[in-house]
């Protein structure tokens, strides 16, 4: 059945011992793994290491094999959403180098997906990014079929400030551009890290999202939004979506969550729905982001049983 879980960057203080322990302690059955390289965060849940690609030692692997053992929380995937086609080429390059070490990295720790983004240069069009596109996850993708790894791409546009306008940083964001993802690029484990929340605000049918891509969905975020149709229609839909979308706990936004679960269960999904928390209501403590850990686990779960 669907697993229950929660991704790490929302407890950065917490070492991945922590982690885990806070995690079985709630009653979560995995865990998204964040694994940015060692560095100060550029954006909001950025730059959170959980687990170091860059240091990963057969004593390291151990020690993580051996607190899934102890707790009986498994990681759901390893997660790294950098920009690999952003328009500096030395931070795509970076991006790319690493993403390829949490691919290495996850193979090593048997663990069965890595979630992360596409990218984009937000100055150009779709079509003027396209063929770097290729260039850049046409070898990123041959290593993760080598490594027999699942990719999942998360959905969201990455356009919330005027650094990211007017593009966004993430090409996949629609299902017009999956399917041409998909089809071009060719490889049988690139999928999606579906997250509902970001179609709702782009007003696409999230549930017909899963109908038309189940075969091609890895892994799920459970994040919930809510749109202001009232500033939306003052400001329209080529406003930055922060003007009129704020993003919420499960339970406490736009999304009935019943249908999605149904919606994923008809199609076959069988893997982690994990828990992002970017409600600003309970980010100011880590005691308030636990609770918001524990109260999205307690609605989730008469959805997700355990």
């Amino acid at each position: 059945m669907l697993s229950l879980g929660f991704m790490t960057a929302i407890v950065p203080e917490l070492n991945l011992a922590e982690v885990f322990e806070l995690a079985a302690e709630i009653g979560f059955d995995c865990i998204e793994v964040m694994c940015w390289p060692p560095m100060a965060a550029d954006r909001r849940y950025a730059g959170v290491t959980h687990f170091d690609a860059t240091q990963c030692s057969v004593e390291t692997v151990l020690n993580t094999k051996g607190l899934i053992q102890r707790t009986g929380v498994s990681i759901s995937g390893l997660g790294y959403y950098p920009n690999c086609l952003d328009n500096d080429p030395e931070i795509a390059l970076a991006a790319v180098v690493h993403l390829r070490r949490v691919m290495e990295a996850a193979a090593t720790l048997e663990v069965e997906r890595v979630n992360t983004f596409i990218g984009r240069d937000h100055t150009l069009s779709v079509e003027d990014n396209w063929q770097r596109m290729l260039d850049t996850w046409g070898p990123l993708m041959e290593l993760a079929d080598s490594l027999k790894l699942k990719v999942g791409i998360e959905n969201c546009p990455m356009l919330f400030s005027k650094d990211e306008w007017p593009g966004g940083k993430n090409l996949a964001h629609s299902p017009a551009i999956w399917r041409r993802l998909f089809a071009e690029l060719g490889s049988p484990n690139l999928g999606l890290n579906y997250d509902p929340s970001h179609l709702v605000w782009q007003q696409i049918d999230h549930l017909a999202a899963i109908r038309d891509f189940g075969e091609r969905i890895w892994h799920v975020h459970a994040k919930d939004v809510t749109v202001d149709r009232a500033r939306l229609n003052q400001v329209g839909g080529l406003a930055l979506p922060p003007e009129y979308h704020t993003p919420r706990l499960p339970g406490l936004g736009d999304i009935a969550w019943g249908p999605v679960i149904s919606a994923l269960l008809d199609v076959g999904y069988r893997g982690p729905v994990c828990v992002e928390v970017e409600d600003r209501h309970y980010e100011g403590s880590l005691e308030n982001r636990c609770r918001a850990l524990r109260q999205s686990h307690d609605f989730l779960r008469q959805f997700i049983g355990s």
